[in-house]
């Protein structure tokens, strides 16, 4: 039976650690609970070499990622659920946090809140680690006595953030690996052995066909300015970031992305998802909507759809298009949902499920449920993308090695014509 170590806390803030053995992590949790402790951390026992080769790891990545965010929130939600005060809360969360910058950050955190300043004012002061988001809702929480809550539902959309991400990233994953290994095993073909084959057809003084030329005067410039090719390549990703610094430019190439067939309604769709179950989850959680919308604005990465939360596009009497403040809107009492489709990037499902939550009062239920639509159409749609895309990348790479293949084959035929 597996075993599991654990670290609990009881109501009074004291830090309970041991191993228990059970067949999964909830069955230790249930137990823990029938014994008045509460659930800090459960995880796997690891023999001590497999532990200190994890440590090291961790080491050598010593940055800040989303999921130990994750960790640390889930572990506060626990805390203040029992009744632990936040200040010892803070300390039993460091305790059990193993990177040590992270670590560091929560101890900054800890002595900002004990000098006598908010939890999310000190979570403020670091916007690289909690972003807006997290530290308003926060805020909202300490303001209505329900932080313990709102750390709860801070998990739950840390959670399903970090779903979506691992999901794009492990459907990306087997399509890299054949650009990776079907580059390389044309790398080393175009390096290493082509040019033997061309040693050898050079001292025969035999002409070549013309594929194989082609092939040879790839393999020879490639050989020869290998390190110029791959200075051309920097120099032009470098130069294409520096572009895109450009407002203007940065737009063009957003507008350009969702034109783009599929895949600009893939991320039409992503960008959609991320609206609604941040906006969502702010208002649920009592956060202002205006406050909201200029927090959302910033979590969305295309700056169409961004642009969209704060101006959307309408025509006047026909004669040009004029904009509209979003917030504006709000302000008067017009809701979203018309300057949403007004703007032209939102889907018409989702324009008509914020209308249907703007009428009926259940506007983060319907943000949800759009967020929940989408998210799962984004996972369709990767999964027949990627479907189509591994036959193609197996198809073009069979293509090129067929092409370096057929051209030597011609090259060792055309020998039978050389006059002895």
């Amino acid at each position: 039976m597996p075993v599991f170590v654990y670290k609990a806390s009881d109501r009074q803030g004291n830090l309970t650690e041991g191993t228990m053995d059970a067949r999964e992590k909830t069955l230790v949790a249930e137990a823990l609970r029938q014994r008045d402790l509460f659930p800090v951390k459960i995880e796997a026992y690891v023999p001590k070499k497999g532990l200190a080769i994890e440590l090291s790891l961790k080491q050598l990545t010593g940055r800040i990622r989303q999921r130990d965010v994750l960790a640390a929130t889930h572990q506060l939600a626990t805390l203040l659920e029992a009744g632990v005060p936040l200040d010892k809360a803070l300390a039993i969360t460091i305790d059990t946090t193993e990177r040590d910058k992270f670590r560091r950050v929560l101890e900054n955190v800890r002595k900002n809140v004990q000098g006598g300043n908010s939890f999310a004012d000190a979570l403020a002061k670091y916007p690289r680690v909690f972003s807006r988001m997290y530290v308003n809702m926060v805020r909202a929480g300490e303001r209505g006595g329900v932080l313990e809550s709102v750390l709860k539902r801070l998990v739950q959309f840390l959670e399903s953030s970090q779903q979506m991400r691992e999901h794009i990233i492990s459907s990306m994953i087997y399509p890299l690996l054949l650009v990776v290994v079907g580059g390389v095993a044309v790398v080393v073909l175009l390096m290493f052995v082509i040019p033997k084959f061309a040693q050898i057809f050079e001292d025969m003084g035999q002409a070549l066909p013309l594929p194989t030329q082609i092939l040879m005067t790839a393999s020879d410039t490639f050989g020869s300015y290998w390190w110029a090719i791959v200075a051309l390549l920097i120099a032009a990703a470098i130069s294409f970031k520096q572009v895109l610094r450009n407002e203007r430019t940065a737009l063009s190439f957003d507008q350009f992305k969702l034109k783009v067939p599929v895949l600009g309604t893939l991320l039409q769709k992503i960008e959609v998802a991320r609206f609604a179950r941040t906006l969502g989850t702010l208002v649920r959680n009592g956060v202002p909507i205006i406050q909201a919308l200029k927090i959302v604005k910033d979590v969305i990465t295309n700056r169409v759809i961004s642009e969209a939360m704060s101006r959307a596009a309408m025509h006047a009497n026909g004669k040009g298009t004029k904009g509209r403040d979003i917030i504006s809107s709000i302000t008067k009492g017009k809701g979203i949902s018309r300057p949403l489709a007004e703007s032209g990037v939102f889907p018409p499902l989702a324009v008509s499920m914020v209308t249907i939550g703007e009428e009926s009062g259940q506007l983060e239920d319907m943000l949800e449920k759009v967020a929940e639509i989408y998210e799962m159409d984004v996972k369709n749609t990767l999964k027949r993308l990627i479907g189509l895309l591994e036959p193609m990348m197996i198809l073009v790479m069979g293509l090129v090695v067929g092409f370096i293949v057929i051209s030597m084959l011609m090259a060792v035929f055309s020998i039978n014509d050389i006059p002895m």
